[in-house]
């Protein structure tokens, strides 16, 4: 991980829903955004985590958090409700929440099961979060919207399939959101990480690993060496791009799936 760079207060006041904020890179990007002024609405089913989150944002930062599944488009619509309510407004929505599923089954061996289940998380939970938050920003004629999507929506062998084919759905729904959207100069964007250090990854590597017959460390190395810079990302090397893609500085760019992989996708 690079050195930190000192806050600028570059969301000063801007109210900023994230999703997913109870770990990892929702958990980073929720920490990196305070620390930039943001005044937060932070989402997660994990009620616990969203706990240590809380604790870890800085001193004096503003903030509710909310326990739900962002797939319940009930849940959903009152979550944004209650942000509007409270603070007045909606200006960033970072759609971080995602879950990997786990199963690298190969296409004669699939689970519908287990593809409702992750496509409800990772594609439809996007799209319930997109459809009220920017109904919130089209009356304020503005608002930015960042995804996170994965290198495993770009290539093959990042992610099982469900996974990636989620994924996908999340690159395509960011360009065609951007579409609809900017004639309310509502711009939406996505961030696709490569290998990231999170528990979630690390599960996968395991999962990788036992069907490669390689050992983690062996698994790690692989992926590693596929990517120009060998170095394994971390949540806080992500929050830096949902920052930029959230902040005014990026106020003309929209409909793009911007990779950050250490150049993973170069080779």
């Amino acid at each position: 991980m690079h050195d930190y760079q000192a806050p600028a207060d570059l969301l000063k006041d801007r109210i900023v829903m994230v999703t997913g904020a109870g770990s990892g890179i929702g958990r980073a990007t929720a920490k990196r955004l305070a620390a930039e002024g943001a005044r937060l609405m932070l989402v997660d089913r994990n009620a616990e985590g969203l706990e240590q989150t809380l604790s870890e944002l800085p001193a004096g930062a503003e903030v509710l958090p909310r326990a739900l599944d962002v797939s319940d488009e009930a849940a959903v619509e009152q979550c944004v409700a209650d942000t509007v309510a409270h603070y007045g407004r909606l200006d960033v929505l970072c759609n971080n929440a995602g879950i990997a599923g786990g199963d690298y089954s190969i296409a004669t061996d699939q689970s519908l099961e287990t593809w409702q289940k992750i496509i409800n998380v990772n594609l439809f939970g996007v799209m319930l979060f997109t459809k009220y938050a920017s109904r919130q920003m089209r009356e304020q004629n503005g608002g930015a919207i960042v995804n996170t999507a994965s290198v495993a929506g770009i290539r093959s062998g990042a992610g099982g399939n469900a996974y990636s084919a989620s994924k996908a759905g999340v690159i395509n729904f960011t360009m065609t959101a951007a579409c609809d959207l900017g004639q309310w100069n509502i711009r939406v964007n996505a961030v696709c990480p490569g290998w990231v250090g999170t528990e979630a990854a690390m599960a996968s590597l395991r999962n990788m690993a036992q069907g490669s017959g390689r050992s983690e460390a062996e698994e790690l190395e692989h992926i590693l060496a596929a990517q120009a810079i060998p170095e394994l990302l971390t949540p806080a090397d992500l929050a830096g791009t949902f920052l930029f893609l959230g902040a005014p500085a990026s106020a003309a760019i929209t409909g793009q799936a911007i990779v950050v992989s250490r150049g993973e996708v170069m080779h």
